[in-house]
């Protein structure tokens, strides 16, 4: 185990990121300067981002030649799922939004065909215009030798150059893609917590080539292994294995039970409990097969005994509270089976508590008072003191409110046997990008073993 793995287990490097401690103070190490071949020096910071885990914050600078380089590595691990930005740029405040961009991402402007491959770049925390300025500069790195050698080609780049400059006056409208498979690249959303209308963040399954860039090509099980197929052992026995702490990333173990939810279906319960931070997450996610019709359920809180309500919200499922105008995206919170009070409370604590720009440099006056004004509305929420509609909306159809009957016999269902006035289920049909979300265009159950 290297120095940095046993020190991030104790967690004594990779700290949160706070102007205030004396204590967090960047290593220096003399390096080569690339540009004048002298010796300079480069500031390493190990830090913790919420929302981007841990990073390396790198500077080098050159007392020679003035020289200077900043960039970022992330040093956490590899997300489940790739991830991708598309962004609509309109005016020049979208130019200010703050932009992670990862070794492993690239970035596409399709309206003057430019891109900018994978690993070409090293990672940096930056803005829109900032990435912008950046390919600007490295399209006029090499122009002066481009004039003498090739006329023709560097005019063109140069045509090409006040272009890219033009886009930071957002003149006209024009669409910026970022695409990271390792899933550790991020976008700001200014508008936070309500939905951003001009920026859409699709999470997708890596394919077999993006493992392979991203060296986590996983081996082939061997032949010898039996699958385990008794379902009865496995609905009364607890799985452990062992996996590492997301927070320390230190070893822990991991639990994993099949259970039964009654008038619903099989889900698959997971809970990590960390010995070291004693951090502690537990996931629910459907055992079961995808409905054929997507389900939204749409409850109506008249009481403050509707925060009792049990719920089952899958990964797929998203949360929409239409008078505060906010919707939580599917992937946010994960599977979960909890109370709506314990949901409305976690939905509170990711917009508020752990928003990466509710503190440091990136913080605001007037985002905070925003965003504390809407912990105040779920606060009056849960209090019983507004009148508002919960919509659980799951492509999937994979989840499902309980009547306060069903999993505990503290709870009375007034309205049983009858159906429950103040909640609405609808089926619905999903569209072709509900689909292409949940895998299921590309899926083929029939006839797959032909060639």
């Amino acid at each position: 185990m290297s120095v940095i793995e046993e020190e991030r287990v104790r967690g004594g490097v990779f700290k949160d990121i706070n102007p205030e401690d004396e204590d967090q103070q960047p290593t220096v190490i003399e390096s080569l300067c690339m540009n004048c071949y002298e010796n300079g020096s480069t500031r390493l910071l190990l830090t913790k981002i919420p929302f981007f885990k841990e990073i390396i914050i790198s500077s080098f600078t050159c007392p020679h030649c003035n020289w200077t380089n900043t960039e970022i590595q992330s040093a956490g691990r590899i997300q489940e799922q790739g991830v991708l930005y598309t962004l609509q740029v309109k005016t020049k405040e979208d130019m200010n939004r703050e932009v992670v961009k990862s070794d492993s991402a690239s970035t596409r402007i399709p309206q003057l065909d430019f891109e900018i491959p994978a690993f070409t770049q090293k990672g940096s925390l930056s803005t829109i215009e900032g990435l912008l300025d950046r390919a600007v500069a490295g399209l006029e790195q090499d122009q002066p030798i481009r004039k003498a050698t090739d006329p023709a080609v560097a005019e063109k780049i140069e045509e090409f150059i006040e272009r890219l400059k033009k886009l930071k006056e957002v003149e006209e409208e024009f669409t910026l893609i970022i695409d990271d498979p390792s899933g550790n690249s991020f976008i700001e959303n200014p508008s936070a917590p309500q939905k951003d209308t001009a920026l859409t963040v699709t999470h997708y399954k890596r394919t077999p080539e993006h493992n392979a860039v991203l060296g986590i090509e996983t081996e082939e099980e061997e032949d010898d292994k039996k699958p385990v197929n008794d379902l009865d052992t496995m609905r009364n026995e607890v799985l452990v294995f062992n996996t590492n702490c997301p927070e320390c990333n230190a070893p822990a173990n991991t639990n994993m039970k099949l259970v039964q939810i009654p008038h619903f279906k099989e889900v698959i319960i997971m809970a990590t409990n960390c010995d070291s931070c004693r951090h502690r997450t537990n996931e629910v996610k459907s055992g079961g097969a995808t409905e054929e019709l997507g389900t939204r359920i749409t409850l109506h809180l008249t009481d403050p005994s509707d925060m009792s309500r049990d719920l089952l919200k899958s990964e797929t499922c998203s949360v929409l509270i239409p008078e505060l105008e906010f919707e939580l995206g599917m992937a946010a919170l994960g599977g979960k089976f909890t109370t709506l009070e314990g949901l409305l409370k976690d939905i509170k604590d990711l917009i508020v508590s752990k928003n990466p720009f509710m503190c440091g440099d990136s913080s605001t006056a007037d985002r905070a008072e925003k965003l504390e004004l809407f912990g105040q509305k779920i606060d009056k929420i849960i209090a019983g003191e507004m009148d508002v509609h919960i919509i659980l909306d799951d492509p999937a159809g994979n989840r499902s409110y309980y009547n306060i009957s069903w999993l505990s016999i503290r709870f009375i269902n007034v309205y049983a046997p009858d159906p429950d006035p103040e909640m609405k289920i609808e089926k619905y049909t999903r569209t072709f990008e509900q689909n292409e979300d949940l895998g299921l265009n590309d899926m083929k159950t029939e006839g797959y073993a032909e060639k």
